[in-house]
């Protein structure tokens, strides 16, 4: 089933709903609390998913929702709101509007479009299957990157890692430029806009990585797992994103490396 102006409008409304409840509580009282995986989760994370799930309810009711913080609400259509209020929490309760609130939806298991929304500084990338990526309104685009030791790699934490996947990424670390650590969703934003080259990360679930997909690809880049085959609801969440696909075969062989 293609992607409607329909479905566009909407997802736009989700990402405006959820801003409007995350930005009364950047650096001010956000409720913090802790999972029971021991990952952080505020009261922005709960109201903001909240508005989000209202909208699609209302107006999708046939479709399903997954949601970080309320979990999943089966639908009888093939497709799935795959939402994630605030991806980089830490970032959150730190005062850095380096988070994001993501938004795609998937059919089937696989993503049709995505958003990246940064609230704070008014930030959007929105990625369609088979359209270009947009910034604010304007299309994006990765950039060349001729060899790896020009590239900027980036990941949110190696302590994301496995022993085996650290490993892997240190050989990768010792082929680039330059890695800058943190970033969450919005690393991938900058690698559509052409301002990174490449993140590796570890340890993702659907709703970290689905809305990622359409906005890196639709950029002129490439997502795919460390085997090289594309992300889908069935993934194990080991992510590469590269702005230059030529990139991706050379970062393939260098993470098989783990453990060796």
């Amino acid at each position: 089933m293609a992607v409607t102006d329909a479905d566009i409008a909407l997802a736009l409304r989700l990402a405006d709903a959820a801003g409007a409840a995350i930005r009364p509580r950047f650096r001010a009282e956000h409720g913090l609390e802790a999972k029971e995986d021991q990952s952080p989760v505020t009261l922005a994370d709960h109201e903001a998913e909240a508005a989000m799930r209202k909208l699609i309810i209302a107006e999708r009711p046939m479709d399903g929702i997954i949601g970080e913080e309320f979990g999943v609400r089966e639908g009888t259509s093939p497709r799935q709101w795959v939402l994630d209020p605030i991806d980089g929490t830490r970032a959150f309760i730190s005062g850095r509007a380096t988070f994001g609130t993501l938004i795609a939806l998937i059919e089937n298991g696989w993503p049709l479009f995505g958003i990246i929304d940064q609230p704070i500084i008014n930030e959007r990338w929105l990625g369609v299957m088979g359209r270009p990526t947009l910034f604010n309104g304007k299309p994006a685009s990765t950039r060349r990157c001729r060899e790896l030791k020009q590239a900027i790699l980036g990941t949110t934490s190696p302590a994301l890692f496995t022993d085996d996947q650290l490993h892997a990424f240190e050989h990768l670390d010792a082929e680039v430029m330059s890695t800058v650590l943190g970033g969450d969703c919005y690393a991938y934003g900058c690698i559509a806009s052409g301002w990174m080259d490449v993140v590796v990360e570890a340890g993702l679930k659907l709703h970290d990585f689905a809305a990622l997909v359409p906005v890196v690809e639709g950029a002129g880049g490439r997502m795919c797992d460390w085997q090289g085959d594309p992300l889908h609801a069935g993934s194990n969440g080991e992510v590469i994103a590269a702005g230059d696909p030529a990139r991706v075969e050379e970062i393939l062989e260098i993470l098989a490396c783990r453990g060796h």
